[in-house]
């Protein structure tokens, strides 16, 4: 795998004066998916990010990527990219259940000096590693913010057939404590029950999701699971940055993780019907998960 991380500084802005706007901030590498019809831009940063606009969030990435990469996806979006000689390159294969993974290329990493200083700070700051390139201690420079992890590539590493594999976080703890929320899947740490548990009780509010059939929550030393509807899987890539962005959202605006949990399972479901960035929440879709059914 080529892994080209030295290279000079240089940032490109887009619009930079939103900035001072930023609501929910995602920091992380968009990537270069390989599909059957294309390439097409993918990562956390680019689904979290999709789903906070479409929540209604004014919305920035910093990212780092290739100049020339079309980004014309993400347009909408505030992005600081840190340039880079290389994009992050994933194929992914995965029938719903089960997902194998490749990882071509990694794009320079992102640390604390590439976050530049937001004034009044967002409401959400996302940290959304895809392949170990995030340094956690970014967090500190957001005391005031609601610090949010989906700590997925910090699992990650390559085999020499560029598939990626799964290893230990270093100092796991001691960055969840820094945090306010993370959201796992059971894959990123090999179903590890015990490991889940040390996590848990690391940070305020933690999540794991079980693909098709849910998430768990965990919050103040009690655990709830909630159920996903059964839907018509058609494709999963980006399902969980979309169920973490649009937790993160609910749980800002309500301080309740079960209602975050419900809303957030109810538009990752509905994202899988769809293809890639069509799987980005609608309008309707936000809408109906908005409105809780109580039975009396």
């Amino acid at each position: 795998m080529d892994n080209l991380h030295h290279m000079a500084k240089t940032y490109t802005n887009k619009k930079p004066d939103v900035s001072k706007e930023i609501e929910y901030l995602v920091i992380g590498h968009v990537t270069k998916d390989l599909t059957e019809s294309g390439s097409k831009l993918g990562g956390t940063a680019t689904f979290s990010g999709l789903t906070a606009k479409s929540l209604g969030l004014k919305t920035g990435i910093i990212t780092s990527f290739t100049e020339g990469l079309d980004i014309s996806s993400v347009d909408s979006l505030w992005i600081r990219n840190k340039n880079s000689q290389q994009t992050s390159t994933f194929k992914n294969i995965s029938d719903g259940k089960i997902r194998k993974q490749f990882l071509y290329k990694i794009a320079s990493p992102i640390e604390v000096e590439d976050v530049p200083p937001l004034d009044p700070p967002p409401m959400i700051v996302h940290l959304g590693p895809v392949a170990d390139e995030v340094n956690p201690n970014i967090l500190n420079k957001f005391p005031h913010s609601l610090k949010c992890l989906t700590p997925q590539g910090w699992f990650r590493k390559v085999n020499d057939q560029d598939q990626v594999e799964l290893k230990p976080w270093e100092n796991s703890g001691e960055h969840l404590k820094k945090a306010d929320i993370a959201v796992i899947s059971l894959e990123d740490v090999q179903r590890d029950e015990e490991m889940i548990t040390h996590m848990a009780s690391s940070i305020p509010v933690f999540v794991v999701t079980e693909n098709y059939l849910g998430a768990r929550i965990y919050w103040h030393n009690d655990a709830r699971f909630i159920k996903a509807p059964g839907v018509k899987y058609v494709d999963d890539t980006g399902a969980g940055d979309i169920f973490a962005a649009a937790f993160f959202y609910r749980y800002y605006y309500t301080k309740d993780p079960w209602e975050a949990g419900r809303f957030a399972v109810f538009l990752a479901s509905c994202s899988v019907t769809r293809n890639h960035l069509k799987a980005i929440p609608t309008r309707e879709e936000i809408i109906q998960a908005k409105m809780e059914i109580i039975n009396f």
